[in-house]
């Protein structure tokens, strides 16, 4: 039976109560009773057939006022009239008069991690991607063995299966959803060592209607660790990174168009950088903060891109240097920058930095120190800062709350990793992928549900 059958039954029930002044709060009551019973990540899904209940229930209090005879009403199709009796509009006050479950009623649900089916090749350093049909891309990375292979996560069967392998092995490359529903992969590289990195220029497209990759145009310079911002206009910025083996952080930057499959020249930075952030402002420029210079040194400055101009300018330096952080756009149009290395070796501290104003202030010092961490922005507005800790990715999980500028425990992951990927999903869990653990590379994911009473 659907859902929409079973609220026609409970209408029907609710009429044929032995006093019908009743019926109205029998259907409010069950409307609670039918979303309080709903696990959190499918209430949305409820939405809508709870607020054709609730449209029930008004118009069989409107019977009850005016006198309708009630079995008349019983099977009248969506969207029809009463009776003329009844076709004054109750008062907010009517409507309301019978008393409904509280929020507080509803007992709060625990934040959360729980196990989700394995991946199938264990990695770290990859990238993850939420598809428009709600699966997750994940493609290479890797550790002693970089990888080519994907696999696809089904939020729906809770399992990964493989699709298509790319062209070539990558490691800290770019994976950017572009307007067309297409993923496009840029950069990295196919060897790391401690001394060097050898730099890619290639680029390919992941198409989730076949499962394939097909080359496109190759960047004008090979990079990795580098950032890839998807822009208003629908092309990517690809901005810094590190060059091909034994080449310093780059300044360069260059523009992706998915119409012609090429890259262009654009405005090259005020400084050479990896390991950088780089997020899109809502007024569609782009700001670009810390990383590594090309001396070694991690970076204060920032700077802005104007997709208009092409070109960059300087903005505030941060209260600190920061490389390998995190950079979250917040709701009121802050960006949270925390963690990473500075100069002293892992940070526990966090920034904001107001467009408006163009400066950075500090914020609360997290309760750890994070470095290799995912920061993701929730649902209600804060921010979860997972694994990263300086120590085997011990560091603890913690959530910012902006409103307050504060930080608070929450519940901690099954296993502590660094280096993986964190992708909201629908549903507003978040999935964390792969990393590396005290005991090695790994091929775990779990999910984090928030929790909460609604």
């Amino acid at each position: 039976m659907n859902t929409n059958d079973r609220f026609d039954d409970l209408v029907t029930e609710s009429l044929r109560a032995e006093a019908p002044h009743e019926a109205p709060s029998r259907l409010l009551d069950a409307t609670m009773n039918r979303i309080a019973g709903t696990p959190q990540q499918g209430r949305r899904r409820v939405a809508g057939s709870a607020g054709r209940l609730l449209a029930a229930a008004a118009v069989v209090l409107l019977a009850v006022l005016a006198g309708t005879q009630l079995a008349g009403l019983i099977g009248r199709p969506a969207g029809t009239s009463p009776s003329p009796s009844a076709t004054v509009a109750p008062s907010a006050s009517a409507t309301t008069s019978s008393p409904t479950p509280s929020a507080s009623s509803t007992p709060a649900i625990a934040p959360a991690w729980t196990a989700t089916g394995n991946l199938i090749d264990a990695r770290a350093n990859h990238t993850a991607t939420l598809l428009p049909h709600g699966k997750v891309l994940v493609a290479g990375g890797g550790g002693s063995i970089l990888l080519a292979t994907a696999e696809l996560y089904d939020p729906g069967s809770r399992s990964w299966s493989a699709t298509g392998n790319m062209n070539g092995i990558r490691t800290a490359h770019t994976a950017t959803l572009l307007a067309n529903g297409k993923v496009l992969v840029a950069g990295g590289a196919d060897s790391v060592s401690e001394t060097s990195v050898n730099a890619l220029a290639t680029a390919e497209l992941y198409d989730p209607a076949t499962g394939t990759w097909t080359a496109t145009g190759n960047m004008l310079e090979a990079r990795a660790q580098h950032t890839a911002t998807l822009l208003a206009n629908g092309k990517v910025l690809v901005a810094g990174g590190s060059g091909g083996s034994g080449s310093p952080s780059l300044a360069t930057a260059e523009l992706y168009d998915p119409a012609t499959g090429t890259w262009t020249v654009t405005g090259t930075m005020m400084g050479a950088r990896a390991e950088h952030t780089a997020t899109l402002l809502p007024d569609g420029r782009v700001l670009v903060a810390g990383g590594n210079s090309s001396s070694g040194p991690q970076l204060p400055s920032a700077e802005l891109y104007d997709p208009g101009t092409g070109s960059w300018t300087a903005t505030g330096t941060m209260v600190r240097d920061h490389a390998g952080h995190t950079a979250t756009l917040l709701p009121d149009g802050r960006v949270l920058v925390l963690g990473g290395s500075s100069g002293s070796g892992p940070e526990g501290t966090a920034e904001l930095y107001d467009p408006r104003t163009e400066s950075w202030t500090a914020t609360a010092s997290m309760n750890g120190e994070h470095l290799g961490g995912t920061a993701t922005l929730l649902g209600d507005g804060s921010v979860l800062l997972a694994g990263g800790g300086s120590s085997g990715g011990s560091g603890g999980e913690e959530l910012y709350d902006p409103g307050t500028e504060s930080w608070s425990g929450t519940a901690s992951m099954l296993e502590a990793s660094t280096d993986h990927t964190a992708t909201l999903l629908d549903d507003g869990s978040v999935l964390v992928v792969g990393g590396v653990s005290p005991r090695g590379m790994l091929t775990t994911a779990e999910l984090y549900d928030p929790g909460g009473g609604s």
